[in-house]
């Protein structure tokens, strides 16, 4: 494969480029977006066989349930984001080893049961929490450590919503692929 096909299969929805302005509309659209997340996960992972969660979404990309048990991991570490530059003043928040994370026992489990219900009851509370954001709360930041930049967290809502929408794609590609590359 050619590096401009890996590229597209890396980014299948394309990178995350913040908004010069970011309206309530956009806010409400991205937080629909996290909510339903794990919703569209289940459904799309739930007839699936444990041959078929292996199958990568790339060549040399994690295969489907490390997908699904990655977006836990993140997600967890992006309320606590969240939570910090709520209560702080502008947090320098901790990064982690995702590809490490992504080999451990619980990323590399058939079984999405549990990570399912973790994500449907994370995204729930992120929801909440998101939904109840004032704009001076909207505007408050974290420092990313491996970026050396501030990050607001309107922008960071897009993200997140990124995220979800790039990594169900993943799920979808591998699917459409049958792992084959």
């Amino acid at each position: 494969m050619v590096e401009k096909e890996i590229e597209k299969l890396k980014f299948p929805i394309g990178k995350f480029n913040a908004p010069e302005h970011i309206s309530s509309e956009l806010i409400e659209d991205w937080i629909n977006d996290i909510e339903h997340f794990p919703k569209a996960v289940e459904e799309t992972t739930k007839d699936l066989t444990s041959e078929q969660l292996n199958w990568p979404y790339r060549p040399n990309g994690w295969n489907i349930k490390q997908v699904v048990h990655h977006c836990a991991d993140s997600h967890m570490n992006s309320i606590i984001r969240f939570k910090l530059a709520l209560t702080e003043d502008a947090p320098t928040i901790r990064p982690y080893y995702e590809d490490r994370w992504a080999n451990l026992v619980d990323g590399t489990d058939d079984n999405l049961e549990d990570t399912l219900s973790l994500l449907k009851g994370l995204h729930a509370k992120l929801g909440k929490l998101l939904r109840n954001l004032s704009s001076e709360e909207l505007s408050r930041t974290f420092v990313h450590p491996e970026h050396g930049q501030r990050f607001r967290l309107d922008e960071t809502i897009g993200t997140y919503a990124w995220h979800s929408n790039h990594h169900l794609a993943h799920i979808k590609q591998a699917i459409t692929y049958k792992g084959a590359f």
